[in-house]
């Protein structure tokens, strides 16, 4: 799925974004390709990853500097483009608030050659959900894609939430009632900013995995929220999230953000990895570079960002 933005719904760009194109331009002139030792091995694939850019033109809340998003994500799309990434995931929440954002950030991340992907986040339906589908040029809101012989599937976490369906809808209830479970509980990640996967998007996910196995398809997977290890900010029916993940031994990788701390966890082989997100901090940015080997994952980490390697178990 290629992304191509409707920056028609938002009007001409402002000056900013202007000065922005005017120094990716001037920054085209250099090497669009990464350079290995000879003899050394290289990746059979290389895609980048942005977590929670948040961009808005507001006030810094606490450690959110949210307007400087803006040079944060030119930064890091210059970097995707020096190392000719064979694509890039936005991990959610690429705006706090207001549509007008989108005006802004959108023509910026689409500044990173090749494709690029999204996920959706808890703060992207701050606009209304058919809206942001529309605006990020989504056609699902969960969907999965190939490259060589790897699956790379993309789960929306916001799927049942007080903020992404209408209040009286089926999947309002749906979430009203796995939440107030939750609370009954005493469970950390009973919090309205969370959301749960609905069981059609779980057979969904069940059938990808099945099928993926079938193949000899090794698997990495997206989503805005954690699944593990336990944290206040995982997706609310976690357990059953994983259970699918680890039903068969081609699960390599599951990226997140969200939790703009970071956080890792091993379980059943598989490395739930939640990233640092960009918007924290007044001037260090957070993404990653992943470069795929036969056996592991490298995690080239950027600003925040810590390395990692990944081996495949």
């Amino acid at each position: 799925m290629v992304f191509h933005p409707k920056i028609e719904l938002f009007g001409k760009l402002t000056g900013l974004v202007a000065t922005v194109g005017l120094a990716v331009t001037l920054f085209a002139g250099s090497p669009t390709a990464p350079t290995y030792a000879k003899g050394a091995e290289q990746p059979k694939l290389e895609f980048g990853v942005v977590p929670d850019v948040q961009y808005c033109d507001c006030e810094i809340n606490g450690t959110r500097y949210y307007r400087n998003s803006v040079s944060k994500l030119i930064d890091a799309s210059q970097a995707l483009n020096q190392e000719n990434v064979d694509f890039t995931v936005q991990l959610g929440d690429l705006i706090d608030r207001d549509v007008e954002s989108f005006s802004t950030i959108l023509p910026i991340f689409n500044m990173i050659e090749g494709r690029k992907y999204h996920v959706l986040g808890n703060h992207d339906f701050a606009v209304k959900t058919d809206e942001v589908i529309d605006i990020l040029g989504m056609q699902n809101q969960y969907y999965d894609f190939k490259y060589k012989n790897w699956r790379f599937v993309v789960l929306d976490t916001n799927d049942l939430s007080f903020y992404a369906n209408p209040e009286g809808s089926e999947k309002y209830e749906e979430a009203e009632e796995m939440y107030n479970e939750l609370v009954e509980s005493g469970a950390i990640h009973a919090q309205t900013y969370n959301g749960g996967i609905s069981a059609e998007q779980l057979t969904w996910l069940q059938d990808v995995m099945d099928k993926s196995a079938k193949r000899n398809e090794k698997v990495v997977v997206f989503g805005h929220m954690p699944v593990y290890p336990e944290n206040n900010h995982n997706v609310w029916n976690a357990e059953e999230v994983t259970e699918v993940l680890e039903a068969n031994d081609n699960v390599v990788a599951y990226f997140n953000g969200h939790n703009h701390a970071g956080n890792y966890g091993l379980q059943n082989g598989v490395h739930y990895v939640n990233l640092e997100g960009m918007v924290e901090t007044e001037d260090t940015t957070a993404y990653s570079i992943i470069r795929i080997y036969k056996d592991r994952l490298e995690i080239d980490g950027y600003g925040r960002q810590g390395d990692r390697v990944l081996e495949i178990q």
